[in-house]
């Protein structure tokens, strides 16, 4: 039940606005069946003309062949016009209806997953849905009425010779159907290491400059070598269940005939059948009857295949986590951010933080010190409310973390990362996030963040490259800021947002986020010299997941415990 709930949405995608291209298209496909009858109807009646020497036998069905093409081959154009369309709107409203829906997943979604599960998803997955299922279901019907029809053309002309070809057909049928089944399981198979092949190869190709240069190019061969292997192997699997599927129903097809073949020719020798029905059922056969027999089984099995793949779509981007009625928080902390007894971990029974006693009041600035892997990043993203699977209390403004409305939350609280994502898009676009904003902002956002010689040289419509690849990674960093600074949000999460900046434009950053009023600041540093620390209202000490101390500045040195000795360490 589940299940059809949530791949519900996804089927109808295909038929949204659509339904008029789909019809039209089935309406020339079933009338496009009655191409192979027609033309073996033709043939019978003209073979026993010829057999009579009946000219005017032959004449009208001359006429009837000038008339019968073209009228097929406009039918034929006007189905594969709507089909086409169909199929582009159906499988671009699926698309589209995947990305709305993971895009409106929470982030921790693209954290615990391996994003290659979805780029495989919206490409590989979605390539095959679009010609098994999509393309597929007008055929289905086509392939189908042409059977039912030639069935009963078989049916008019000999019931004899009918029983005899149904006979024959069964068993291959029956063989197909079975296949069918492991042919969708094989399918499934190859999507999933298709999965697995995506998410190793970008792995491959985002690390690539610290592969070369770590001389690491012969083992990072050896993986790919070996995620390929095991690719192509799932694939090479499929094809030969593919070509078995197709032999069983090709052999079947022969077999039978030859039985249409030297029966009819006995049944005509016997005076029971005319020369013309012989040829119409070996025509019907060829065209009509053995085609759907073959390939329906297989449209069949390779739609219950691209089933399973929208199924394995709807779970993937499914919203599993969200919630009904959760708690909205204003755009303006009031009161403060308090941590109670929180413990967290990404493995079980592997804390990462462990019993956490904070609290970080509206207006003031903090700073998070502590060696790498004491839990300062991990403490940010539980504020960003990534995770929700930690022990204890979270608190903002009194509501709990885990039932916060996130787009509530996200009107309070931005987060400036060390790892800056840029649009391959201007300057004035990965400023604003497209949104709309008044030129002023901009400008004050772009003074604050030490932007505006850039702006000045390059202009805001310069292009920053796949992932800023034009710019630096200092650049890179005062983008981040000012945009954080431009939503104007009241709690600033900062990772380390000085780590690519030289010292002088570092320092100005500080001094930017130092002496903003009317924002909670919460800033993860390396730089730890005094004319920084000095400037926040307390500093917190992280160690193995523990607040080792707190205080201001000259608090914590007096007592020439473990900050201080980080600080000279650092020096």
């Amino acid at each position: 039940m589940k299940n059809k709930e949530l791949t519900r949405p996804y089927y109808a995608s295909f038929y949204q606005n659509n339904r008029l291209p789909f019809f039209a298209s089935l309406l020339f496909y079933c009338i496009l069946s009655l191409d192979g009858p027609m033309i073996s109807w033709i043939l019978g009646g003209a073979t026993d003309a010829a057999a009579q020497m009946s000219m005017p036998g032959m004449m009208r069905f001359i006429r009837i062949v000038l008339v019968f093409f073209p009228a097929m081959f406009l039918t034929l154009t006007l189905s594969y016009r709507f089909k086409s369309v169909y199929v582009k709107r159906g499988i671009l409203q699926y698309k589209n209806l995947a990305f709305r829906n993971m895009s409106e997943k929470r982030v921790s979604a693209f954290s615990l997953r391996n994003t290659g599960g979805y780029l495989s998803a919206l490409t590989n997955d979605i390539a095959q849905i679009e010609e098994d299922y999509l393309s597929k279901s007008v055929n289905l019907v086509y392939q189908i009425l042409q059977f039912l029809i030639a069935l009963g053309m078989m049916l008019y002309y000999s019931r004899v010779l009918t029983l005899a070809v149904v006979a024959m057909v069964i068993l291959p049928a029956l063989v197909s159907s079975v296949m069918g089944r492991e042919l969708a399981k094989r399918t499934t198979t190859v999507s999933e290491r298709n999965e697995s092949f995506t998410a190793r190869l970008k792995d491959l190709l985002s690390g690539f400059s610290v592969i070369k240069s770590f001389k690491a190019e012969a083992h990072t061969r050896e993986i790919f070598y070996a995620e390929n292997e095991t690719l192509e192997e799932a694939k090479k699997r499929k094809r030969w269940w593919d070509a078995l599927l197709s032999a069983c129903s090709g052999m079947a097809g022969g077999l039978t005939q030859f039985v249409v073949m030297f029966l009819g020719a006995y049944l005509t020798i016997t005076g029971q059948i005319s020369l013309g029905t012989v040829m119409i059922f070996i025509n019907l056969m060829g065209s009509s009857l053995l085609p759907p027999l073959q390939m329906v089984p297989e449209i069949l099995a390779k739609r219950k295949a691209a089933k399973a793949l929208v199924e394995k779509c709807a779970e993937m981007m499914s919203a599993e986590d969200v919630r009904e009625n959760r708690l909205q928080v204003s755009a303006r902390l009031t009161d403060a951010i308090a941590l109670q007894n929180v413990s967290f971990g990404y493995e079980e029974d592997n804390p990462v933080l462990k019993d956490l006693h904070l609290r970080f009041e509206a207006g003031k600035s903090y700073a998070i010190v502590g060696a790498s892997g004491s839990g300062k990043s991990t403490l940010l993203s539980l504020l960003m409310g990534i995770y929700d699977a930690y022990d204890g209390s979270l608190l903002v403004d009194g509501k709990e973390m885990k039932e916060i409305d996130h787009d509530s939350l996200y009107d309070l609280v931005s987060l400036i990362d060390q790892n800056v994502f840029l649009f391959d898009d201007t300057i004035r676009n990965n400023l604003t996030m497209f949104a709309d904003f008044d030129d002023e902002k901009v400008r004050d956002a772009v003074q604050k963040s030490a932007l505006s010689d850039m702006i000045l040289s390059r202009g805001e419509d310069y292009l920053c490259g796949e992932g800023g690849s034009n710019l630096s990674g200092g650049e890179k960093q005062r983008i981040a800021i000012a945009r954080a600074l431009l939503r104007e949000t009241k709690v600033l999460l900062i990772d380390e947002a000085t780590s690519a900046l030289d010292a002088e434009t570092a320092a100005h950053i500080n001094e930017t986020i130092a002496s903003l009023t009317g924002y909670t600041r919460i800033v993860i540093t390396h730089r730890l010299d005094e004319a920084q620390l000095s400037r926040f209202d307390e500093i917190i000490m992280l160690k193995n997941g523990t607040v080792a101390e707190q205080g201001d500045y000259d608090t914590l040195c007096s007592r020439k415990s473990p900050f201080y000795a980080l600080c000279a360490l650092s020096a």
